[in-house]
């Protein structure tokens, strides 16, 4: 079978930038060069293969964006045949997860460290320039395989970005370029925003400038079956188009990007801050400021290249944005070429007369010459700096370059390295500079860097747009800033590794967005200074911002949630941390010149975006094959196309488990195992079946804690811990809040060491080989002797050595309650492989028997225990247990997601003086510590 994989951006072929061959084993296949282009040709002219079905479904939570696309394929020829999938990925996202199955076989994506010499990977590339592949703004991601004749193959494509605010609105591209007519085709998109929505729209299709060709009216009209739903804080747009209505936009299958476009309420000055399970993100957009002055030189490249439609629509722009320089600015044109052609000697200031003349200057520019980028620059960073120097207005005005060019320096200091360190010393971080690069020809890289190293930004044209209208968006975005010298600080005692901090300069429809971890979870209130200057004084904006409960959980209060469950149960503020770290160190990486200091990022990165999954110029995805079967992608719903940041991968079913005892199918999801358990929020039962008792007792723990449930690694080898997640309390609730368990994990030590990873959408299995099943497939695996047996959306069994097994029910909501949060309950089904050492919440009962007493009224009564509700004045109730003795009261509990109701004898006030010690000795450090604050030996019984 040929592989082919690769992010091809800007590549005509991915096969030129694979040269390497995997080598032909059991868990990979062969990659190589594709056949020549006559043999391409010939492949063209027999049957297409047939896409069944193309769908993508986006979930936004605080600008957030997670993104599957899931596309399915059969080759209906007589012969085997090279099948292409290929998806246009927005370059500012990282690919987290990438998953093929064809026929019954299943090659899974792994992130790793990128090595110096690559293989079997998928590869990164950063080339933006070539003539066929990526639109404006976007990588192509291309995996090709060789398929037989009639079989089927699916592929997985998952990526994660933060929406940029652009001249006031939010917008999400979502790339529909199936390349033909598909059958099935569907668009989602899920917007959850917890400071409300203001505005939103569904933009009609904006088409391929390449390729294809689209019909339709303005840019109002919906895209045709685009459905949308919309409260205050949700929106769920659906686009559904049938086979006739996509050949009425396009023939070929190109239909184009669809694309929202929306805003959010702003009400606090300070800005937006978001807390969730010990990470915050601060959002910065103030609003009704004056603006700044600006001072800004525009540099046009007036070299031969540009001779024709390229100089006219940009000389049509600059007329424009002349017109909309307001009067308290200052600006100067440079033309260059081989020559630099300066029209005033000086800034001046926007008077109609000044405007007129400079228009006459770009008038009569004419191409011709070479390029000379560094001596532009250069003195366009004089003009400036003399200015601000000589009129003392650099604290009340911005200084900016807007520069644009169509080449590569040709004519003066033309090494790349010395133009930038030039220009940066210039500039001195006093001056930014925004770039422009048009055509195909660019030294884009080079402008990229231009003005990431001086606090600007940049924009490539391609050949065929129209120059002049990309220059005037691009100048409407920089056209009013509002603010310069942005310092956003937080106690340092309060928080740690924080994102960039300091800002050059906030232009008005923008946004500035901040991240880190709070030092101390249970912290009530965060102190925020906001220091900057605008045009009348130097700003100070103080705030104490709570960040209490509900901190836990990604639903918007009063919000319906998109169905599935995929994106409610990850922390998207902690990815929206790793997200800014990752792309911040690898700027820095990108742009140091000390090797050292270069290496010690180059590291750092690494480290980060292999731990956050994503896929990177300093990582690569490994496609392993994971020696388990699938369902054929005809049966129903085998590959489901879940949403947020966990890896989307295969539902496994068919494996072939390790010898010994296991599981002969699937737990039933209303079995009855045994009551000893944790469930909800969460409500813990013991059952005693030697005295016939069944004792309960709730932990009111804080969102984010673990909690050692089973702890047995120095006998059995087997730990259990589980992680908790908050919500709000009901309305009339005597709690503040509510807790449940939202991720269990096994460790088991013996035979081997196996890490198992539990939540309401996904099991993790890693013990050497990673392997990830989703929760909405029945499926079964097993090795080392652990068997895990997925009962779709209803619970997880999980089986060490045949002599212990647990049980973990899944509870989900398709419209939570805002108190609500789909969560996991925990129940132990075997124990005959637990050690009478066993400890933890529930495993230091599991050896032990109890017994009760009754007593006088009164008796247990004292400063540590609080009185029981009791009828009269009788005897109270006292357990002992392990040698302990509680007083306790009688209860019924729902246990079995409802189905079965028990009597159970209540301790009260988080079941103290029933358990070992207090309730910290119980915390875990993290998912699989398996330290425990209790002797190894069993403490003393009745």
């Amino acid at each position: 079978m040929l592989l082919l994989l690769g992010l091809c951006l800007g590549l005509p072929l991915c096969a030129g930038s694979l040269g390497e061959a995997w080598p032909r084993d059991d868990t990979s296949e062969q990659v190589g060069f594709r056949g020549p282009r006559q043999v391409r040709l010939l492949q063209r002219l027999k049957t297409k293969p047939l896409m069944t079905e193309f769908s993508v479904k986006s979930t936004i939570i605080s600008r957030y964006a997670f993104t599957t696309v899931s596309c399915r394929m059969l080759n209906r020829a007589s012969e085997d045949q090279e099948i292409e999938f290929q998806m246009q990925v927005p370059a500012a996202a990282f690919i987290t997860n990438f998953t093929m199955l064809i026929g019954d076989k299943v090659y899974q994506g792994e992130i790793r460290e990128r090595e110096k010499k690559t293989g079997d990977k998928v590869k990164e590339r950063r080339n933006k320039t070539s003539e066929d592949d990526g639109e404006k703004g976007t990588e192509t991601f291309r995996a090709s395989v060789v398929i037989p004749s009639k079989d089927k193959a699916a592929f997985l494509l998952s990526y994660e970005e933060l929406l940029q605010r652009r001249l006031g609105k939010y917008e999400h591209v979502i790339s529909v370029r199936p390349q033909q007519l598909v059958g099935r085709l569907t668009v989602e998109v899920n917007v959850l925003e917890r400071s409300g929505i203001t505005s939103l729209e569904v933009l009609r299709l904006q088409h391929s400038r390449q390729k294809g060709s689209v019909r339709g009216e303005g840019d109002s009209e919906l895209p045709p079956s685009t459905v949308i739903n919309q409260n205050d804080t949700f929106a769920k747009i659906i686009f559904k188009p049938s086979v006739v209505q996509q050949a009425k936009i396009a023939q070929n299958g190109i239909l184009g990007d669809f694309i929202v476009r929306y805003d959010v309420n702003r009400e606090q000055s300070i800005g937006d801050i978001q807390v969730l399970n010990g990470y915050f993100v601060h959002y910065f957009a103030p609003k009704d400021l004056p603006p700044l002055p600006k001072n800004v030189v525009f540099v046009l490249d007036s070299s031969a290249s540009m001779v024709g439609t390229k100089l006219r629509q940009t000389k049509d722009a600059l007329f424009t944005i002349l017109h909309d320089l307001r009067p308290q600015d200052h600006f100067n044109i440079i033309g260059f070429s081989n020559r630099i052609k300066v029209w005033k000697d000086h800034l001046v200031s926007v008077t109609p007369d000044n405007v007129r003349d400079g228009k006459v200057y770009i008038h009569h520019m004419s191409p011709s010459g070479g390029t000379d980028i560094n001596g532009a620059l250069q003195r366009a960073i004089r003009l400036l700096t003399d200015y601000v120097a000589q009129d003392d207005v650099g604290d009340r005005s911005v200084s900016l370059v807007i520069f644009l060019t169509d080449g590569k320096p040709t004519v003066g200091e033309t090494h790349t390295l010395r133009i930038l360190n030039n220009t940066r010393e210039a500039a001195r971080g006093q001056i930014c500079i925004f770039t422009i690069g048009i055509g195909n020809d660019v030294d884009f890289k080079l402008l990229e860097k231009l003005s990431l190293e001086n606090c600007g930004l940049t924009r490539h044209v391609l050949e065929e747009d129209d120059a002049g209208s990309q220059l005037v968006g691009f100048y409407d975005e920089i056209r009013t800033p509002l603010l310069s010298d942005i310092r956003i600080d937080y106690p340092p005692a309060a928080v740690e590794r924080v994102t960039r901090t300091l800002f050059p300069n906030y232009f008005n429809g923008s946004e500035i967005v901040i991240a880190g971890k709070l030092a101390h979870r249970t912290v009530e209130r965060l102190h925020v200074e906001v220091t900057a200057s605008n045009s009348k004084k130097f700003v100070v904006l103080k705030a104490d911002v709570p960040v209490e409960p509900p901190e836990a959980g990604n639903d918007v209060a009063g919000s319906a949630r998109p169905e599935g469950g995929g994106a409610g149960d990850p922390n998207h503020v902690q990815r929206l941390w790793s997200y800014l770290s990752t792309k911040e160190l690898l700027s820095a990486w990108l742009h140091s010149s000390d090797e050292r200091d270069k290496e010690r990022l180059r590291q750092k990165a690494q480290a980060l975006a292999v731990a956050s999954r994503f896929l990177t110029p300093v990582t690569s995805m490994h496609l392993k094959r994971s020696g388990l079967q699938t369902d054929k992608p005809e049966d129903a719903q085998s590959v489901s196309a879940a949403t947020g940041p966990e890896p989307v991968m295969q539902s496994l079913r068919g494996a072939s488990p390790q010898p010994g005892p296991a599981l002969k199918k699937p737990y039933n999801p209303r079995i009855k195992v045994s009551k000893t358990s944790v469930d909800g929020d969460p409500h813990f039962v013991v059952d005693f079946p030697l005295s016939n008792l069944t004792v309960c007792f709730n932990i009111d723990g804080q969102p984010g804690d673990i909690l050692r449930l089973v702890s047995d690694h120095a006998d059995s080898g087997v730990t259990v811990n589980g992680e908790l997640i908050g919500a709000p309390a009901p309305p009339g609730g005597h709690k503040k809040q509510r807790t449940y368990f939202r991720t269990i994990t096994i460790l088991a030590n013996k035979p081997e060491r196996s890490y198992l990873e539990i939540t309401p959408s996904r099991v993790i299995l890693d013990g050497g080989d990673r392997l990830v099943l989703p929760c909405n497939r029945s499926a079964v695996v097993g090795r080392r002797g652990l068997e895990v047996s997925v009962s779709a959306n209803a619970n997880v069994t999980v089986t060490i050595q045949g002599t212990i097994a647990f049980v973990v029910l899944i509870h989900l909501y398709k419209k939570p309650a805002p108190y609500q949060r789909d969560h996991l309950g925990f129940y132990i089904s075997s124990s005959r492989g637990l050690s009478s050492s066993c400890h933890g919440l529930l495993g230091q009962f599991l050896s032990r028997d109890a017994t009760l007493t009754r007593e006088p009224a009164g008796l247990s009564e004292g400063p540590g225990r609080p009185p029981l509700p009791r009828a009269g004045d009788g005897p109270e109730t006292v357990l002992k247990v392990r040698g302990h003795q509680v007083p306790v009261v009688r209860k019924q509990r729902r246990i079995y997601n409802g189905e079965e109701q028990v009597d159970c004898w209540f301790a009260r006030s988080n079941a103290a003086g029933l358990l070992d010690g207090e309730y910290r000795d119980y915390l875990a450090a993290h998912p699989f510590d398996s330290e425990t604050a209790f002797g190894l030996g069993p403490s003393g019984g009745l």
